[in-house]
């Protein structure tokens, strides 16, 4: 079935085009406040500690205080930087992040002062396409950032962005396919119309789970954060930023979360539907009470963010690319080619074909898990290697030993050399 009608799209007045954009720009910046506290308060939860409890009442007014503190600093220009470029990078990479959210569906078609229009601002036929194109151009702003600060941590903060992206786009990219292929249409409204019945998740669950670890990466949050790794990068690729340009790259990060836990909302869980068994009810998915289910299902994936970043730490680079390219990649063409096969059968009359890819999608979701596990746990083996032996006190003070060397025995005396203070070295030597 083709789920694919746009005829209400395009036919707004402009005063409803403008409050649309209006209400998604304010809940992208309410959410975003929101998000910034709760992560605090529930990491602090996490780990035992207090977390912001003194501006406003339980430290809720700490997120706008530390906005307003971003925003009246001084702004530092680096001497060795682009102005022009560093001035842009910033505004590039948030006005990307707002810009995709422009075909995520809030809710069914409703009636705003007469007018019956759905609750989203617009919709193409090839929507998803459309935010995985404007998600990309987003890292050039990341990528600017780094190479016109003219320093050497944000340059490499900036290249690793790039590679980050390449690695898990390709993986996320093909974890949409499945959806494409299982619901006939691109648009965003389409896909969800497909999802009356029965949610993608449980249908498509590998392409699920290799979208949920795709989006943690494409957003450089913990474990995946090496482009601001602040133990190898100072602070990666926005070292050299500071007041309302650091906080427009922070406001970015933050609106990208959203956006890819929308688009998970939309394409996997039945994006504005509500859940079993509510569902059964007549009024659930009727009027404005599946934004409600919506921002819900939202907030769930936004707390798995917060989740990952309290418990896991970070993976290194090289384990970081094994992951998208090793695993991730290869798993997602075998996943396409399977529920191609069974799309096949499915339209050629098998009744049989939604039980085979939920069972097959079981099986290759336990085998992924399965793979991850293992690489976690493999322990590289250290060669057998006769341990060599120093003189600990060669140098005139005593030095521990390094893996793999054991000290002199008791019964040699090192030989001190010290052509500066003889005496002091000689002395030294009679007290071992």
């Amino acid at each position: 079935m083709n789920y694919t009608d746009l005829s209400m799209f395009g036919i707004d007045p402009w005063w409803l085009i403008i409050a649309k954009a209006i209400a998604i720009f304010g809940f992208l910046m309410v959410t975003t406040l929101v998000m910034i506290l709760a992560e605090r308060k529930v990491i602090a939860w996490m780990q035992m500690r207090v977390g912001p409890n003194r501006v406003g009442p339980k430290g809720m007014l700490q997120t706008l205080a530390d906005g307003l503190k971003l925003a009246l600093k001084e702004g530092i220009f680096p001497a060795a930087a682009d102005k022009p470029v560093y001035f842009l990078a910033p505004i590039i990479a948030v006005t990307t992040a707002i810009l995709a959210f422009a075909v995520i569906p809030f809710g069914p078609v409703v009636s705003i002062f007469g007018n019956q229009t759905p609750l989203q601002l617009t919709d193409l036929p090839v929507a998803v396409l459309y935010v995985l194109a404007v998600t990309s151009i987003g890292v050039y702003g990341i990528v600017l950032a780094g190479w016109s600060s003219g320093s050497t941590y944000p340059l490499l903060g900036g290249l690793r962005a790039t590679a980050q992206v390449i690695s898990y786009e390709i993986a996320m990219a093909m974890s949409f396919v499945a959806v494409f292929l299982f619901a006939g249409t691109m648009a965003t409204s389409g896909i969800v119309s497909a999802q009356q019945n029965t949610w993608f998740v449980f249908l498509l669950l590998p392409s699920f789970l290799i979208y949920v670890t795709s989006m943690v990466g494409e957003t450089n949050r913990a474990p995946f954060d090496l482009p601001e790794a602040e133990g190898e990068l100072v602070g990666g690729f926005h070292t050299e930023y500071s007041s309302l340009r650091f906080a427009m790259f922070m406001l970015a990060e933050y609106i990208n979360m959203i956006t890819v836990s929308a688009l998970a909302t939309t394409l996997f869980l039945g994006g504005w539907h509500a859940p079993w068994p509510i569902s059964f009810w007549d009024g659930a998915n009727t009027g404005w009470l599946p934004v409600m289910w919506f921002v819900l299902k939202v907030w769930a994936f936004l707390f798995l963010f917060i989740w990952l970043r309290a418990t896991l730490p970070r993976f290194r680079y090289d384990q970081f690319m094994n992951l998208g390219w090793k695993v991730l990649i290869p798993i997602s063409l075998g996943w396409v080619l399977v529920v191609a096969t069974v799309r096949g059968f499915y339209s050629a009359g098998y009744d049989v074909a939604t039980i085979v890819l939920a069972t097959i999608g079981g099986a290759i979701a336990l085998l992924l898990l399965t793979v991850l596990w293992m690489r976690r746990r493999r322990q590289p083996e250290t060669p057998q290697t006769t341990p060599a032996e120093f003189a600990p006190l060669a140098g005139g003070f005593p030095v521990p030993p390094m893996p793999g060397q054991t000290a002199q025995t008791a019964g040699r005396r090192p030989v001190v050399i010290s052509s500066a203070t003889p005496e002091v070295s000689g002395r030294e030597g009679n007290d071992v």
